[in-house]
């Protein structure tokens, strides 16, 4: 059971909790037009359930196309699939068992939400191999991993606008910075096997690629906010905390230092949340 726990990432949770994050901003540009209640709190529930889910899928998923190359990182060999602990075929038989419990979720929800979130599956499927083609995989998991946030808009909504799909976007780029962040532990080893990241493309100029990415995602984030309520709120000054988060962040990223990169990178769980609480008071009965 240890195997398939550490398999599944669950002693990991900043991994779900970035995943988590965007569908729960979801849940808070719907309070514009609602109050917190019951209806609101048990989907919040079955998304949080969702994303553990989803995420240990996506996981065990990701092992099994990278088993060979996992092998062959130090950081990653170890793990149950790459060290041979539980075999291929026992990791895809949890695929599917994780896949069809996240099924039973979605099915929870209105017809336009179930079609768009099977829409990720071919997504979801293609991610493992765009570190094999493209310097870009960080853009492409952020497109991917950030599906829950028009996801959850939908759940109350039958239709999208241009300021759910702006904080979408913003979340894309917040997850291309962090991710590049978290790619530095194995950019030197990656460069051996022929793995690709933005990790390695901008790895002699990091920060300045991250100012650009962070910039863009607050910057989407703030403008979305005030294109939704159509006017400018006094809260709206809040903001300022997560972008610390953010500049701190980029002034201590080190392209050698995998420890503190490690530390960097969970810090986005802070940043996760703060835009959370931020959005919550910004469009509760605005």
């Amino acid at each position: 059971m240890k195997d398939y726990f550490l398999l599944m990432r669950l002693d990991k949770p900043i991994g779900f909790m970035l995943l988590f994050w965007p569908c729960s901003w979801g849940f808070a540009i719907v309070l514009k037009n609602m109050s917190i209640n019951q209806e609101w709190i048990i989907n919040f529930f079955l998304f949080f359930i969702g994303s553990i889910l989803m995420r240990s899928a996506g996981c065990v998923y990701n092992d099994i196309i990278d088993k060979k190359i996992d092998q062959k990182v130090t950081r990653t060999k170890q793990r149950p699939l790459a060290s041979n602990k539980l075999s291929t075929f026992k990791g895809w038989v949890l695929v599917a068992f994780l896949s069809f419990l996240s099924l039973i979720i979605l099915f929870q929800f209105n017809f336009t939400a179930i079609i768009f979130g099977l829409s990720s599956g071919i997504l979801i499927f293609a991610y493992p191999f765009m570190k094999r083609i493209t310097y870009w995989p960080q853009l492409f998991l952020g497109i991917v991993f950030n599906w829950g946030v028009i996801l959850s808009y939908l759940v109350f909504n039958e239709e999208i606008n241009i300021g759910i799909l702006l904080i979408y976007l913003s979340a894309v780029f917040w997850t291309l910075g962090y991710d590049t962040i978290y790619g530095l532990q194995d950019a030197e080893e990656d460069i051996k096997i022929g793995v690709k990241s933005t990790s390695i493309k901008f790895n002699k100029k990091i920060k300045q690629f991250l100012v650009i990415v962070y910039l863009i995602s607050i910057s989407l984030m703030i403008y979305s906010n005030i294109l939704i309520l159509n006017k400018i709120k006094v809260e709206i000054i809040l903001y300022i905390l997560p972008l610390l988060l953010l500049i701190f962040q980029i002034q201590k990223v080190e392209i050698k230092n995998s420890t503190q990169n490690l530390s960097l990178f969970k810090l986005n769980n802070y940043y996760g949340l703060s835009i959370f609480i931020i959005l919550i008071i910004v469009f509760y009965n605005a």
